[in-house]
């Protein structure tokens, strides 16, 4: 743990109440950006504010939802732009590269920061161990500062907790053998609170000096979070509004005389066609929730490094003070890394200017002709010369640990099977997913099962050769990656009339939902939907095995506990009756199913008709 977070916070959590907040009033000249550029055609992003003569340089490095991506990414996760690229050790090797690179350059040192995500929808050789690998690796790649992300959450408050501070799972004890020490890199929280105090569970900033002028970091999930995490394991918290709280311990660092502010934050936004293929450092016709967060925030915020959506650019968004904050996302799973260069006017304390740019974290080997090199399976050759060897001895680790579970074979399948969904919302993987977890809760009455798309991680691949299979064999490794989060599979019975509003809810305006999520249906179970039409008028149709539903008579549908908790918006989940839960996790019902099914078919993706 930073020693320097301990100094501070207890200062800060002296002054964490509104009334305290309130009662710091700091009038702020706001400064102006010179011939501010485009934000739809920087490439890369480059802000300067009003300042002084003398200023300090400095360089932040940056990346964002790693999600325990240890290992390269496969299929088109690991391209971009069609450059191979991601996995731990190239992440390492990258980061150093430009770490010597900016101190080469007069750019000062850098500080290595994240936007949340490091951890949750990781792979097996991550998740296995409760995400301790990813933790140890974030240490030994160099993370400084990093927010927390809504995935941070996917085993609840107590077990973040215990990432951060370290010591072994309360249940599966320390399974590596060697104990562990937690996150030497600080967490930031400062919009997750406790109920009873009001406090955050983490410390909400920290402060780093450059060459004398402080910099003040805040760190937040986006409010959001319990709407796509399971409820069971916050409801000890609550998650705070964006701007508020960035505006409210902004305003304290500013009372401290902390003058330039960065915001990491685990939310974001997305660059949008025109091109059909924006740049990597571009922020062409730009949206998202991010832009409207910025347009709130005070002006120190010069910098807010964002998460959440995957998506990568670098823009100059307007804040509400006249001037422009810089915003920046590296994508997601290590593939990207944002080299971002800063100077402070060492006169006034504030940023004098910012340039971003994002960097592929390559990892590939070129042919003569430019193009990269693959094996006979058609996957990227990987270049041993980029592997940093300390971070490949920790990861090596635990993938020697991981792999006979792993490399299993569970069975196979026909062709890829896709998560991509089609213009009715419903993808094949979605289809197999939801078959299975019917087959696996038949014994106890279930006639339904439905699946929420958010939790199919990756697609099948017919060819991955993870664990040296052959073409169309799936390991437990793979089928971990797709259903990565251990949920429980649970069984309840609803009217039919309830089965109708669960399926209203999958759409904006009905019963509280923000967001359109089409959830997977099972065989034999159709229905149609009109998104035009009034909320709760949306769906008809409704019959399983050709028969209509029945309003009055009972169902039993199986779902996951994250949607019978009330997971995505999904409220109208929770109202079942005679719920039980089934031995083991969602994963065990794809498992189950790949060995009793093999070779397996790719779904449909016919089952829900979309009218409009």
């Amino acid at each position: 743990m930073d020693r320097s977070r301990k100094r501070l916070w207890p200062v800060l959590r002296a002054l964490a109440t509104p009334a305290a907040a309130l009662a710091i009033a700091i009038a702020l000249v706001p400064g102006s950006v010179s011939a501010p550029p485009s934000a739809d055609t920087l490439t890369p992003v480059n802000v300067s504010f009003q300042h002084g003569d003398r200023t300090v340089k400095g360089n932040f490095l940056s990346y964002n939802d790693f999600h325990g991506a240890i290992d390269p990414p496969t299929g088109s996760g690991g391209l971009v732009t069609g450059v191979p690229a991601g996995g731990v050790e190239y992440l390492a090797t990258w980061l150093k590269k430009l770490r010597a690179e900016a101190r080469a350059e007069g750019r000062g040192r850098s500080i290595t920061v994240g936007a949340g995500d490091l951890i949750g929808a990781s792979p097996l050789v991550s998740a296995a161990f409760h995400d301790e690998p990813t933790i140890e690796l974030m240490d030994q790649v160099g993370l400084e500062i990093s927010s927390v992300g809504n995935h941070e959450f996917d085993e609840g408050v107590s077990e973040l907790i215990r990432l951060n501070r370290g010591g072994c799972h309360p249940v599966d004890g320390c399974q590596d053998g060697d104990g562990f020490a937690g996150a030497r890199f600080t967490y930031l929280a400062a919009n997750t609170v406790y109920k009873r105090s009001g406090l955050p569970i983490l410390p909400p900033v920290e402060v780093r000096l450059v060459d004398g002028v402080p910099v003040g970091f805040v760190g937040m999930t986006l409010e959001a979070t319990p709407s796509i995490v399971n409820p069971a394991g916050i409801a000890d918290v609550t998650f705070l509004d964006e701007i508020e709280t960035a505006n409210k311990w902004g305003g304290l660092l500013r009372a401290f005389g902390v003058k330039s502010l960065v915001l990491l934050l685990h939310e974001g936004g997305q660059q949008n066609s025109p091109p059909a293929t924006p740049g990597l450092s571009d922020c062409a016709n730009f949206s998202g929730p991010v832009v409207g967060i910025v347009n709130g925030l005070r002006p120190e915020f010069g910098l807010v490094v964002s998460g959440h959506t995957h998506r990568y650019y670098t823009c100059a968004l307007p804040n509400p003070h006249g001037t422009q904050t810089v915003v920046t996302s590296a994508g997601s799973n290590g593939t990207l890394i944002t080299d971002i260069d800063y100077a402070l006017d060492k006169r006034t304390g504030a940023f004098a200017e910012i340039t971003a740019r994002n960097v592929i974290v390559e990892n590939g080997v070129r042919n003569p002709d430019g193009t990269w090199q693959t094996d006979p399976a058609g996957a990227p050759v990987r270049n041993p010369a980029l592997r940093d060897p300390a971070a490949k001895q920790i990861a090596d680790k635990y993938r020697t640990a991981v792999a006979p579970i792993a490399n299993r074979i569970v069975g196979s399948i026909t062709a890829t099977i896709s998560r991509d969904p089609g213009a009715n919302q419903e993808s094949p993987l979605g289809d197999v997913i939801a078959d299975a977890q019917l087959a696996y809760t038949r014994d106890d009455g279930a006639q339904i099962a439905l699946m929420n798309p958010g939790g199919i991680r990756a697609s099948l691949p017919y060819d991955a050769q993870s664990g040296g299979e052959a073409p169309g064999q799936i390991t437990y490794g793979e089928t971990f990656t797709v259903q990565p989060f251990n949920n429980l599979v649970v069984t309840q019975t609803f009217t039919g009339a309830q089965l109708k509003d669960v399926l209203e809810q999958q759409f904006a305006g009905f019963a509280g939902q923000t967001t359109q999520r089409v959830l997977q249906v099972s065989a034999g179970f159709t229905y149609s939907f009109d998104s035009t039409a009034a909320a709760g008028s949306r769906v008809s149709n409704l019959a399983l095995n050709g028969t209509p539903i029945d309003p009055a008579a009972t169902y039993r549908v199986t779902t996951n506990d994250f949607l019978a908790n009330g997971g995505d918006g999904f409220t109208n989940l929770t109202l079942g009756a005679d719920r039980t839960t089934a031995p083991g996790f969602d994963i065990d019902a794809l498992v189950a199913y790949l060995e009793a099914n093999s070779p397996v078919a790719p779904g449909p993706a016919d089952r829900i008709t979309r009218i409009a």
